[in-house]
């Protein structure tokens, strides 16, 4: 039974506010179906913006921070759980670990390292878990693109484009966790 998400976003809101909106109604949804949320840990941007709402519905957070990070009074101090690590490995480690899914939102480069190295993984069978990108208005249009791209070329494998599915609206996200919940 799939229980652990793992959302990997951005820090910051972005500049279309829908990314924000998306992001909370995701949480509530997140709550109400007893999905246990584990992100980056911050009380900011999309981030930030996910974790109050699943606190705000009674739902379970976790953060897990480097002590760099937190030096920088990004930490989110209401979670559930928060868990300090000594390095970014270490927390992408226990990431995956604790996760039994994992969903990309709209975000920077942290994001990006973060979901590719979630499909390098699967690709390299470290793990079986589920993957999503969440291509909200289009986001990751170009990301898609690139690996289809990649896969033309020769440099990614047919059978790796099964590694991820690609939801393009939040109602297609909503169905698939449904559907992956059992």
């Amino acid at each position: 039974m799939l229980k652990s998400v793992c959302i990997f976003c951005g820090s910051s809101p972005g500049k279309n506010k829908q990314y924000v909106k998306v992001a909370k109604r995701l949480g509530a949804f997140m709550a109400q179906n007893d999905f246990r949320l584990i992100y980056g840990g911050a009380s900011i941007g999309i981030m930030g913006a996910i974790a109050e709402k699943i606190l705000q519905d009674s739902g379970e957070v976790v953060g897990i921070m480097p002590q760099s990070i937190i030096d920088l009074e990004v930490a989110h101090s209401g979670l559930s759980e928060f868990i300090k690590t000594e390095s970014m490995h270490e927390r992408k480690n226990l990431m995956h670990e604790m996760s039994d899914l994992f969903i990309a939102l709209p975000g920077g480069m942290g994001t990006m390292d973060e979901i590719c190295e979630t499909i390098t993984w699967a690709q390299l069978d470290f793990h079986q878990k589920p993957t999503i990108i969440f291509n909200f208005e289009g986001y990751y249009d170009h990301f898609i693109a690139h690996i289809h791209q990649m896969n033309k070329e020769g440099f990614y494998a047919d059978e790796h484009l099964k590694l991820f599915k690609v939801c393009n609206s939040y109602e297609e996200l909503e169905a698939l966790l449904v559907s992956l919940k059992g």
